[in-house]
């Protein structure tokens, strides 16, 4: 049975999709609260921590509503999302090498917001929660967002949203497991990542390899912003015994899949790929649903890892 859940997972999201449509989440508007790197005001502070970094060290250019409402946010270290763009010197030997080096940097420049100046990409858009927020509130000439969703029927909902502007934006089907599927843009070439209620949705044993992958993607001084399921949220208390297809990890009525994060288990899989701690917090609420009377013990967690400056080997 697990083995169907994850061969026609594709199935259950698009059947999910098809069912509600774009009236399931609402538009993710505490994002700007919760992740000032995505406001365009950001983007100029950017660009003078940049100026301020390369004077000081020299370094040449180079369901329901589950989301929740905004946190009451901790002190904690600005790190630059904004990079330090990578300028290859090659030694004068091997120049065949070097020339097809450089055709392939010219190849790299022909991508989908190739011309940008900040580029974001959410993986797991959905029919685009937090992509159109985004694009209406950040004026920004130089931004590009990317997104993905592994539902080609939430895809074509993106692209069909009156508010989708292919000049400002690009919508593709991606599965953020599949190894052998690159990305649409080169390696360190976003400024951020955004993953929200979509790392719980894979398979434990598969979402290292999917970290790494977009890892890579970063700039130097690039942010992976995260927001998901914490242990013991009420939604995995609710759960029946018959539900639970690994530890913390569960199927829904639905057939689609959610897993329950621990702060520890979210640190390893950042910092193996190569990031580092910005943030890492729980956020822990009792919402009361008063129609219903009902309340509830809501658990997320919420985080952003950096990719450094410059690497511990050069």
């Amino acid at each position: 049975m697990p083995v169907d859940y994850e061969i026609n997972a594709h199935k259950y999201w698009n059947n999910f999709y098809k069912i509600h449509e774009n009236g399931f989440f609402k538009d993710r508007h505490w994002l700007f609260t919760e992740f000032p790197e995505l406001a365009p005001s950001q983007n100029q502070n950017h660009l003078k921590d940049l100026f301020l970094e390369n004077k000081r060290s020299e370094v040449p250019e180079c369901r329901n509503n589950e989301d929740g409402p905004s946190l009451i946010m901790e002190e904690q270290h600005k790190c630059s999302s904004k990079s330090l763009e990578h300028k290859t010197e090659t030694p004068p030997v091997e120049e065949n090498v070097t020339q097809k080096i450089s055709d392939l940097e010219i190849c790299a420049d022909e991508f989908p917001g190739s011309s940008a100046t900040y580029r974001i990409l959410e993986v797991g858009c959905g029919v685009g929660n937090t992509v159109f927020p985004i694009l209406q509130t950040n004026n920004d000439p130089g931004l590009f967002v990317y997104c993905c969703d592994f539902s080609s029927t939430a895809i074509e909902l993106v692209q069909t949203n009156p508010e989708y502007d292919p000049s400002r934006c690009f919508a593709f089907v991606h599965d953020l497991c599949d190894e052998e599927k690159s990305y649409p843009v080169p390696k360190g070439s976003l400024d951020i990542i955004i993953l929200i209620f979509v790392l719980s949705a894979i398979v434990p044993d598969k979402m290292q390899k999917a970290i790494n992958r977009l890892s890579r993607l970063l700039k130097p001084g690039g942010m992976m912003l995260l927001r998901d399921y914490g242990r013991y949220d009420m939604a995995q208390l609710r759960f029946k015994k018959g539900q639970c297809l690994s530890g913390n990890f569960y199927v829904r009525g639905d057939g689609t899949r959610v897993y329950f994060f621990t702060q520890e288990e979210l640190d390893m899989l950042f910092t193996t790929a190569g990031l580092e701690k910005v943030q890492n917090l729980v956020d822990r609420r009792l919402q009361v649903n008063r129609g219903k009377q009902l309340t509830m013990y809501r658990v997320w967690i919420q985080c952003k890892y950096c990719k450094p400056l410059l690497s511990s080997t050069s």
